[in-house]
């Protein structure tokens, strides 16, 4: 579904007269860029992005750099915070490119941030590589020509819960409430794909909302769901709004078998806002350090072991997207961006989040798989291959 450009304000960074930078030739460094998330709505997801890219560039530094005309040279990742922003995001883009004289650039998380910074590097010629994308609203933007995504499908994230329901006989009264934000991933996602899915399913949607990225009271349509007695929710929101939610879920008594809150209930700091209220939550994965991918074992330790937090499958796009940008870049063993663009569509390898071969649209599809918090670990539970614990079901009574 196309994004209204105009509504985030991007028209006006790429309408203006930008002269072209030549990239960075500095003796001994390649630089590449990254606009992040560092702080705002979606804080969570750009410090897991942060330790990925970083840890790819520290990484590869340490085994000698990139050879370049004959010459090893180190790598200087320069991030800049996008603070959750669109227009920061296609600023952030313009200043890495034309300022700091990037070569290339990794993506922020999110269609919104995304897209925005993406657009401006795709009409400044310079190639970009990012995870956190749903690849239905990448792909709806444009015809891409220097911007590319490994991330899953939204049509399968959406599914996902029906498939779930199926391979594991649950019994419900098949009643669905969906409740879902109006930006580019909610409008795809709930108000398109998991109505239909229901329909073609044999459920009944009997309540169905959509709200603003910034809502924060969502009494009313919790009331209405719960008025209809909807046993499975579906929600897709950011953080905030997700915990609030989940919180305004309990306070009113709503209980439903299945809950799936896609999006905001996938960083960490979901389960450490609700506590025991996290538990029981579905959201859509796409990794976990137990997956038979090459270095996803290690990478899980090696956050936990950094941060003393719990790993985030963030970290693992993150890194994959790097490594992917990395490895163009040493293939093309050239600064020219051109030559490092096409070096990144012969991508054909197998990274930490699995094997990564973009299409036509500029796209590596990654599969998906449901998570669900309990006792504040996101446990894999589906599919039943690839499960490293037991699906709670119903979803527990509040304490």
């Amino acid at each position: 579904m196309p994004i209204d450009i105009n509504r985030w304000g991007w028209s006006a960074v790429l309408a203006a007269g930008i002269a072209f930078a030549a990239p960075a030739l500095a003796a001994d460094e390649i630089v590449i860029g990254a606009s992040l998330p560092l702080s705002g709505p979606l804080a969570g997801f750009g410090s897991y992005q942060k330790w990925g890219y970083e840890t790819a560039v520290n990484d590869l530094n340490k085994a000698g750099g990139i050879t370049i005309d004959g010459k090893a040279r180190q790598v200087r990742l320069v991030i800049r915070d996008d603070k959750t922003d669109p227009n920061v995001a296609a600023g952030n883009t313009e200043t890495l490119i034309s300022r700091d004289k990037v070569v290339a650039m990794l993506g922020s998380c999110t269609p919104a941030l995304v897209n925005a910074g993406a657009l401006v590097a795709e009409r400044r010629k310079v190639p970009i590589v990012a995870g956190c994308d749903p690849l239905m609203a990448f792909k709806s933007v444009r015809k891409w020509n220097y911007a590319w995504v490994l991330f899953f499908d939204e049509t399968e994230l959406a599914t996902a819960p029906f498939r779930v329901l199926a391979d594991y006989g649950l019994q419900t009264n098949r009643k669905i409430a969906i409740l879902a934000d109006n930006g580019p991933d909610g409008q795809v996602v709930g108000g398109r794909i998991w109505p239909a899915t229901a329909k073609a399913d044999g459920y009944e949607v009997v309540h169905s909302a959509s709200f603003p990225v910034d809502t924060q009271q969502f009494t009313a349509m919790i009331g209405q769901a719960k008025a209809a007695a909807a046993e499975i929710a579906l929600v897709d929101a950011i953080p905030p709004q997700a915990i609030a939610i989940r919180k305004q879920m309990a306070a009113a008594g709503y209980i439903p078998k299945l809950l799936v809150m896609e999006k905001g209930a996938e960083p960490e700091q979901f389960a450490q806002a609700l506590g025991k209220l996290a538990d029981g939550v579905l959201v859509g994965g796409y990794w976990d350090p137990s997956f038979p991918y090459p270095g996803a074992a290690e990478l899980g330790s090696r956050f936990e072991t950094q941060t003393k937090q719990t790993q985030s499958q963030h970290i693992a796009d993150s890194h994959a997207a790097a490594q992917v940008l990395l490895d163009a870049i040493a293939a093309a063993g050239s600064l020219d961006r051109e030559k490092i663009n096409t070096a990144i569509g012969r991508t054909d390898k197998s990274y930490v989040v699995g094997p990564v071969k973009f299409d036509a649209e500029h796209t590596s599809r990654i599969p998906i798989t449901m998570m669900q918090w309990q006792s504040g670990k996101a446990v894999v539970v589906w599919p039943k291959d690839r499960a490293n614990g037991k699906l709670l079901f119903p979803l527990p009574a509040a304490n």
